[in-house]
């Protein structure tokens, strides 16, 4: 098995890339875990001043791999997986996404394809995300009968109104990127993706280290609210979701390629 997610470094620029691409680079319990332990690493490193967030191939990430739905190679109960595990509250989920908000240097995320589902939630986590003109992004988790539960209530209230965020997760529609930039969830289009955040990274770096951090956390706390209570409702709610027969129904449905039949909520 190749490495769910590798590491390169050049003159204080780490490229931290989603490493398969035959999956669209979908995150299943190894790629949760190297993205935790990635960010991890790269927080203890001092001479790394920015990092790239990228995915292998044709696509930044397709979202989710259904095994995770499955409990495969989860050693953890859920509701252990849904308890906060680090400093700012986030839980297993949350933390791919959170891991790279937290980190004190920049985070620039480079899209193409797919960004559905925990891809756009991950990349919602980078600082700044350049997008090719192909990439396509979603909040599905409703096709799975699901609320987006790793960490888009902290990644997203800066930068868009709560109407374009209620119909993008009511809906799961497909956002091009010209909508994209539009609405705040892109940066800006361009023809390559990686070496434009290469670049921006690099002259990221070549800036004082210290003016760049004290840059990141003093606008992250100008723009956030009270994240651990986001982060705990987060999970609170999708617990009970996962709990219920629509959330199963949504699944199978998806999985069976027909229509799901949804049970009415008790008055």
């Amino acid at each position: 098995m190749s490495e769910r997610v590798t590491i390169d470094i050049d003159n204080h620029v780490a490229t931290v890339t989603l490493n398969r691409a035959d999956k669209k680079n979908a995150v299943d319990t190894a790629m949760f875990d190297a993205l935790h332990q990635a960010a991890e690493r790269l927080g203890r490193d001092g001479k790394v001043r920015a990092v790239v967030l990228c995915g292998e191939g044709t696509d930044f990430c397709a979202g989710i791999d259904i095994s995770v739905f499955a409990g495969d190679g989860i050693g953890a109960s859920l509701g252990d997986l849904l308890a906060p595990q680090t400093e700012s509250g986030a839980n297993y989920f949350q933390n791919a996404a959170m891991c790279w908000r937290d980190l004190p240097v920049p985070v620039i995320a480079a899209l193409q394809g797919s960004v559905f589902g925990a891809g756009l939630q991950i990349a919602m986590g980078a600082d700044l995300r350049y997008a090719a003109a192909d990439a396509r992004l979603s909040i599905m988790e409703i096709k799975w009968g699901l609320i987006p539960d790793m960490a888009l209530t902290a990644t997203l209230p800066p930068l868009l109104a709560e109407d374009k965020v209620r119909e993008l997760a009511y809906t799961g529609r497909l956002v091009p990127a010209e909508e994209a930039v539009s609405l705040g969830l892109v940066t800006a289009i361009v023809d390559e993706p990686l070496a434009s955040a290469t670049a921006v990274a690099h002259e990221i770096a070549s800036k004082s280290p210290d003016a760049i951090r004290a840059i990141k956390r003093l606008t992250a706390t100008a723009w956030r609210g009270n994240v651990a209570e986001t982060l705990r409702l987060e999970a609170e709610l999708q617990a009970a979701i996962m709990a219920g027969e629509n959330q199963k129904e949504a699944a199978m449905a998806n999985l069976q390629n027909r229509p799901p039949v949804f049970a009415d909520r008790e008055s």
